[in-house]
């Protein structure tokens, strides 16, 4: 950690629409009900000066941990992580995603994890909680990534894993001094296409910086993440398994395709012909879902592979890099550029 950070978390909540008040305010809420207490809670607007007002209009009389800042870089969810960071006090960083609340024992059983000294990241586990009251028939839970939460497959206990999911997710503050902040013009940018894998590329940088580091996740810290209506169609089921794909391609440009696919080719070859195979059981003993379901993984899978063929093509036929890691403010970290050629081994 940072000379002098006191010991505590420092929660980051990147926000950047109105249409969200609520959930902010429940994330908030949710936070400040926590057992172990965190230390600050950071609310970074991401270029929304109404709601940057709104919101330091309202968290102005308290409570005081709570602090309101503006995305201090480009556009995206990267970039706002990254001020957090710069920001923070704390001996740990944690991320909570703006339309999710963390149960009263989140915090602290991430902080169990730490007790290690070796350990620079500690996840946990993601609920979705569906609009509807209930998930769709057809939806398979080995997707549920789709919709940003803990999908079947996922190790579960407390297990070492190649990254964490950065709806639900902590980090020693010290990490981003050794390996950068999250790198910018990848993740979520707030355009059509619900692109990701920034925390998956930066794990993987961290562990190449420290080999020897150990990334947990621990699926007792839970939050529950709300799934709108419109996330639970076909369509939008369809348009983020391409854009995965798409973003996998990025992921494996910078850290090399080893590194970059290792969980996904696991969980290609031995999660989803299984649950294929359980889809159709299901429909051959009259069970409602479980032929849609089996038609749902094979369109994921060609959807996410076909994103992924597109998104390296257009990688090489890139000439300027396609993104950059940035150095975090106060964390000590050097910039360096990546998106070029994977370094030798990888």
């Amino acid at each position: 950690m940072a000379e002098g950070s006191p010991r505590g978390f420092s929660v980051i909540v990147c926000v950047h629409t109105e249409e969200r008040w609520q959930d902010i305010l429940d994330a908030v809420a949710s936070l400040g009900a926590q057992s172990l207490p965190p230390l600050e809670i950071l609310l970074v607007v991401d270029h929304h000066p109404v709601l940057l007002e709104r919101l330091e209009h309202r968290f102005a009389d308290g409570p005081p941990q709570v602090r309101v800042m503006p995305n201090a870089g480009p556009r995206g969810l990267s970039a706002g992580r990254n001020t957090g960071v710069g920001a923070a006090r704390g001996e740990w960083v944690a991320f909570l995603d703006d339309d999710a609340v963390a149960d009263p024992d989140w915090l602290r059983h991430l902080a169990a994890g730490y007790a290690d000294p070796g350990v620079l990241a500690v996840g946990g586990r993601t609920e979705p909680r569906w609009e509807s009251g209930r998930r769709p028939g057809w939806f398979p839970e080995e997707f549920d990534w789709v919709v940003g939460c803990t999908y079947r497959g996922h190790p579960s206990g407390r297990a070492r894993v190649r990254n964490v999911l950065g709806g639900n997710a902590s980090f020693r503050r010290s990490a981003f001094g050794l390996a950068g902040g999250f790198a910018l013009g990848i993740g979520r940018d707030g355009g059509r296409q619900p692109l990701g894998g920034e925390e998956t590329e930066f794990c993987v940088r961290l562990t190449r910086v420290r080999p020897d580091a150990v990334l947990l996740v621990d699926d007792r810290a839970v939050i529950h993440h709300r799934v709108p209506r419109a996330r639970e169609r076909f369509a939008y089921f369809r348009s983020r398994t391409w854009a995965e794909g798409l973003s996998k391609a990025l992921v494996a440009r910078s850290v090399g395709a080893g590194a970059g696919l290792s969980s996904e080719r696991r969980h290609t070859t031995r999660v989803l012909p299984a649950a294929v195979a359980r889809g159709l059981a299901d429909a051959l003993r009259g069970r409602p879902g479980g032929a849609a379901r089996a038609g749902a993984v094979l369109v994921g899978t060609a959807a996410a592979a076909g994103g992924y063929l597109a998104g390296s093509w257009r990688a090489r036929r890139a000439v300027a890099p396609r993104f950059t890691v940035p150095r975090v403010p106060g964390t000590g970290a050097a910039a360096r550029p990546t998106g070029a050629a994977p370094e030798a081994g990888s």
